[in-house]
């Protein structure tokens, strides 16, 4: 049984089977989320937002998940590279910083420029 793991903002959806990687996922729908262990729960920089209501859409936490991430379970959040898929889900990514920063600097001087005129 196949099931839609949806990653927004990107809005990108994809059918797979349960027990597949959130971060394998996001890789074959095309969604870039960063990491540097390789899917080893080492490096945390594959954070996800998952809503408190789908969050029985994955399996629970790992050990090592559990140890990374403490009280942000909790929360919704989750590591890609440990979270494995067993149900649909809406799976929300964030910004990367630096392109967070770069396109507020640019819709700001939009603003201005849209204010000038």
């Amino acid at each position: 049984m196949e099931h839609t793991i949806t990653f927004l903002p990107q809005n990108k959806s994809i059918r797979l089977k349960a027990g597949v990687n959130l971060l394998s996922a996001a890789r074959r729908a095309g969604v870039k989320i960063p990491t540097r262990c390789d899917g080893k729960a080492a490096c945390l920089m594959c954070k996800v937002k998952v809503d408190g209501d789908q969050l029985q859409s994955l399996h629970p936490p790992t050990d090592a998940e559990q140890r990374k991430l403490g009280s942000l379970l909790e929360a919704g959040t989750r590591l890609a590279c440990q979270a494995k898929v067993r149900g649909s889900v809406s799976v929300h990514v964030p910004e990367d910083p630096l392109k967070a920063a770069i396109r507020k600097q640019l819709e700001r001087q939009q603003q201005e420029n849209d204010d000038w005129f």
